[in-house]
């Protein structure tokens, strides 16, 4: 299918053929028929990509600031990879559309196949022929409402959501200030809340457009026609509303809305314009302002956007999805009419042309949709299915028989930050490796994938890849909480797995993986705890040599905050933070001390997610792990030190390694960057895979390590050492 993309790094537009999305459990796959260019937010976006790189950090002091703490945290190489990585990915535009509903997934009995929905969401209702759309994030069309007129659901909500803001009541006088598409629609919601309007734009032909569609008075900001108009209207109190659906870096709105707002006015921001208060200004008139975000109640929640959970309507009346319904409603009674606002119809594969002539301000206007063609059912490109791969005939304990002059072929099924910064690019350039499939839920991110590794192929279609009998091993890269059936799947299927961290979020996972390997006999597994293959640590170690009394080990983890949003934090689906990574951190204690672990005991801080967590093992070794997010930012992440027989091994955050000793050893020199080990880690997988060999860690060491994380929260919640099985 084709989907429309821009690179953020060099600011190309194009549009690239990409794999269908699958329909997964929960929503819908739509065909889209109309999707509408938001003109304010999406030029914005696409201005930004054009700029120089000073520019973009100019724009954006937020995303600088991540940089500077990731380059702290990860050092300056690992940095730049990860945000080349990100800056150099083609993105999706779009975020607003109406199309008929083509397959629908499990649990989902609302819409049926065929049916026309308006659909909202920046990473779901996309410049694109087909996108999977969850349950909350479509509704189905009125009768009698023209599918171009539903593609403005989404830019109606946002509108809808800042009139919801403002609370606005009968006979009221309100100021909308930017009359461009979402201040347009704004004044036709309020005018049909019997509110009386002046509008605020310095665009003539906006003004004249807003006052056809009810607004009382319009004119330019810095005339005296607006204040007049509130004067006339107000009685000389001011006006009880100010919406700012303006952009920019004036502070203009903000002062106006100062100006002309009444004693204990509210000022509701929905657009993105400069916000310096005039502090005197809003303090003498104790003005309210209030924010306005997005489409309503469920915006940025991953429960509710993403695994259709609803607020109750009792304790939220208007939520995204009520706010899209609702929207849809007006225009079908015809209360809000946005026939007006459609400046130009563009064909879909006309919509790089259309964005430069945005862009170069050639094309004039307040809405643009694009059309799609139609297409026969029969020449549809067909949704692929999920299923369970079939299970081989002949149980194996090895690796089937290849030609050792054969590159071993790789799929990967994910292609995520981790996965591209992190394991990809050793993979792309080493000698008898061949990159032959990306799988991906989102179509975007496997042509993002393909373009830059050289994948023969990107598809959404795990089963493809299972069935194939030339793939020798696959990636499993994705959100932990697929990782053990989708390990399973591989494993039931014959291939070689490498799985990230973790292998399992709870017992019943870990063993369902295990069942599989009991299965198929096939036990051809690598979890990617890649920390015991670095060669500073690996170094040290040796130099440290035999030990032949027990040891104490201490780890210290300065993990750091997440950032708001990080899908880290979604522990109802994705377990703890802990679950997901700690299996790093025990993985490398029992690397070095030589064993699995027998117990466990783990105590939280209060109010946070600080961990002391204390492993014992057989010999009567100890290891404590401090795994704590409330360190100072610039502190190393990971140190540990390793007492034994009169010695001492220091690990400085990978930059550097000591041991102590009757001689003292201190590593040659600083590297250029932290080396945790991925690249020693693949390379030994990929020759595991080559030559049939063993895996480089033994099961029974992935097993012990991961039930030795999931332990950590069993003893939490028991608040006792949990004891672990001996080994398997």
């Amino acid at each position: 299918m084709k989907q429309v993309v821009q690179n953020y790094k060099s600011g190309e537009l194009a549009v690239l053929d990409v794999p269908v999305p699958g329909c997964k459990p929960g929503g819908v796959l739509v065909r889209t028929a109309y999707s509408l260019i938001s003109t304010g937010t999406e030029m914005m976006k696409v201005s930004e990509a054009s700029m120089s790189m000073l520019g973009k950090a100019r724009s954006r002091p937020d995303q600088v600031a991540k940089v500077v703490q990731s380059v702290a945290t990860n050092g300056v190489a690992a940095t730049y990879r990860k945000v080349n990585n990100q800056l150099d990915s083609y993105t999706p535009l779009g975020y607003s559309l109406c199309g008929v509903v083509e397959q629908v997934g499990a649990g989902v009995d609302d819409v049926a196949v065929g049916d026309l929905v308006a659909c909202a969401g920046n990473e779901h209702a996309l410049h694109a022929e087909l996108n999977w759309v969850p349950k909350n994030l479509y509704a189905r069309l009125p009768d009698g409402l023209a599918p171009r007129h539903a593609a403005f659901g989404t830019v109606g909500s946002i509108a809808m959501q800042g009139v919801r803001q403002g609370e606005s009541a009968l006979g009221e006088v309100a100021l909308v200030i930017g009359l461009g598409l979402i201040g347009q629609l704004v004044v036709q919601l309020l005018t049909a809340s019997g509110v009386r309007v002046i509008g605020a734009d310095p665009d003539p032909v906006r003004c004249e457009l807003a006052a056809s569609l009810g607004a009382a008075a319009c004119g330019d900001p810095g005339s005296a026609v607006v204040e007049s108009a509130v004067a006339d209207l107000t009685g000389g109190h001011g006006v009880d509303q100010v919406y700012l659906a303006a952009g920019g870096g004036s502070n203009q709105p903000v002062e106006l809305a100062a100006r002309l707002c009444r004693d204990r006015g509210r000022v509701v921001d929905i657009g993105k314009c400069r916000l310096d208060l005039p502090w005197n200004a809003y303090y003498e008139k104790e003005l309210d302002v209030r924010f306005s975000r997005s489409y309503g109640p469920g915006r940025y929640d991953p429960a509710y956007e993403l695994e259709g959970r609803d607020y109750p309507i009792g304790y939220v009346r208007w939520t995204e999805r009520r706010n899209l319904a609702c929207f849809l409603d007006l225009m079908a009674r015809g209360s809000v009419d946005v026939e007006p606002l459609i400046s130009h119809i563009a064909d879909f594969e006309d919509a790089v042309k259309t964005y430069q002539r945005l862009k170069d301000g050639e094309l004039k206007a307040v809405a643009v949709l694009f059309e799609y063609p139609e297409q026969a059912s029969e020449g549809r490109t067909p949704a692929p299915s999920v299923a369970v791969p079939a299970v081989p005939s002949s149980r194996r304990s090895s690796a089937p028989t290849r030609s050792a002059a054969a590159p071993v072929r790789l799929a990967f099924v994910g292609a995520g930050n981790y996965a591209t910064s992190m394991l990809l690019p050793h993979l792309a350039e080493r000698a008898g490796v061949s990159l032959s499939t990306v799988v991906t839920t989102t179509a975007l991110s496997g042509a993002n994938a393909q373009r830059k590794f050289g994948f023969a192929a990107a598809t959404t279609d795990l089963d493809s890849v299972l069935g194939d009998p030339a793939i020798d091993a696959v990636f499993v890269v994705t959100r932990h909480s697929s990782h053990a059936d989708l390990t399973r799947k591989a494993l039931l299927a014959g291939k070689t797995v490498f799985v990230e961290k973790p292998l399992a979020l709870g017992e019943d996972e870990l063993a369902s993986v295990l069942a599989a390997v009991a299965e198929s006999g096939n036990d051809r597994l690598q979890v990617g705890f890649n920390r015991r293959f670095a060669p500073i640590l690996r170094e040290a170690k040796q130099q440290f040599g035999t030990r032949s009394g027990p040891a104490s080990l201490r780890y210290l983890v300065n993990a750091g905050q997440l950032g708001h949003g990080s899908w880290y934090l979604q522990q109802g689906t994705e377990g703890t933070r802990f679950a997901g990574e700690g299996g790093h951190f025990i993985d490398t204690a029992s690397w070095l001390l030589g064993a699995d672990p027998v117990s466990v005991y783990a105590a939280a801080t209060s109010g946070n997610e600080d961990l002391q967590i204390v492993l014992r093992y057989p010999d009567g070794s100890t290891a404590t792990l401090s795994y704590v997010t409330t360190g100072a930012p610039g502190f190393p992440k990971e140190t540990l030190d390793l007492v034994a027989d009169g010695k001492v091994l220091k690990l400085d955050d990978f930059v550097r390694a000591s041991v102590y000793a009757r001689k003292r050893w201190v590593s040659s020199r600083l590297p250029k960057a932290r080396d945790k080990g991925q690249s020693a880690e693949l390379a030994a997988f990929i020759k595991a895979v080559r030559t049939g060999g063993p895996m480089p860690v033994p099961l029974g060491s992935l097993v012990a390590t991961t039930a030795a994380t999931l332990a950590v929260q069993a003893s939490l919640a028991g608040g006792a050492p949990v004891t672990l099985a001996g080994p398997r």
